[in-house]
């Protein structure tokens, strides 16, 4: 649909670092080792299952997430741009599964919850809709989409809001670890896109209200007395919604 060169990796426990990130591989003509690019040499990276894999494997992750690089045997190879990765996660506690780690979970902007939707049943009753996808945007038009929504406007007051926001789930009882620096600066950017689809060049605390929980979710870890209570952690942070004061933003 977005005319960008896909990968997919499916994540099992056999999985190594050197399928996602490449390996240097000795080359008996040129007598020189060369660099053999893994999966992230892509535009948009689907990680399927990622929690079915080590913790080393999910480490080759981290640096290519955060920087759009990757570093094999001290070389640094930069992934083309735009760099998107999108992961499924299979639920916690089914075979073969394990936890993210904290600074991993921390670079995926949102974490979002697909369900079980009927459209989709109603969608595959004659044929797979996806044969019929056709590009709809090129990547050098992806690239303009993101420079555009980067320089939407934030007002200091709304900045202030984020800032209260984030303030408040690191200082909630029920959470261990609140939104980080890298979570907040995520929920400034997310809002500034919900702001874009909307047609304005402005963002108002309502477009930082509606990615609040997506943003914030998957980042929280809650403490013990949460789980007694049986509360979730976007219920936690919709209370923060409720007790923290909206600015009031003129347009």
């Amino acid at each position: 649909l977005m005319g960008m060169e896909f990968n997919r990796i499916q994540f099992t426990p056999d999985v190594v670092p050197s399928d996602v990130t490449g390996f240097t591989m000795y080359d008996k003509q040129s007598g020189q080792f060369s660099y053999r690019a893994g999966a992230v040499m892509c535009n948009l990276l689907l990680a399927d299952e990622i929690n079915r894999t080590s913790s080393k494997t999910q480490s080759a992750l981290l640096e290519v997430m955060e920087e759009g690089r990757v570093t094999v045997d001290g070389e640094t190879h930069c992934v083309p741009s735009p760099f998107v990765v999108i992961a499924t996660e299979n639920p916690v506690g089914s075979s073969g599964t394990q936890l993210l780690p904290e600074s991993q979970l921390d670079r995926f902007m949102i974490s979002v919850s697909m369900g079980y939707l009927v459209e989709l049943l109603r969608d595959r009753q004659r044929e797979n809709p996806l044969e019929n996808a056709k590009t709809v945007v090129t990547r050098e038009e992806v690239l303009e989409l993101q420079k555009q929504v980067q320089e939407i406007y934030v007002a200091d007051q709304v900045l202030d809001y984020v800032a209260n926001l984030a303030e408040a789930t690191r200082n909630h009882e029920l959470i261990t670890l609140g939104l980080s620096p890298r979570g907040t600066l995520a929920l400034v950017r997310m809002a500034k896109a919900a702001a874009y689809m909307k047609e304005r060049d402005y963002v108002i605390p309502k477009d930082v209200q509606e990615v609040f929980k997506d943003v914030a979710a998957h980042r929280m870890i809650l403490d013990s007395k949460a789980r007694y209570q049986e509360k979730s952690a976007r219920e936690i942070l919709s209370e923060i919604l409720a007790d923290v004061a909206e600015p009031k933003v003129e347009g």
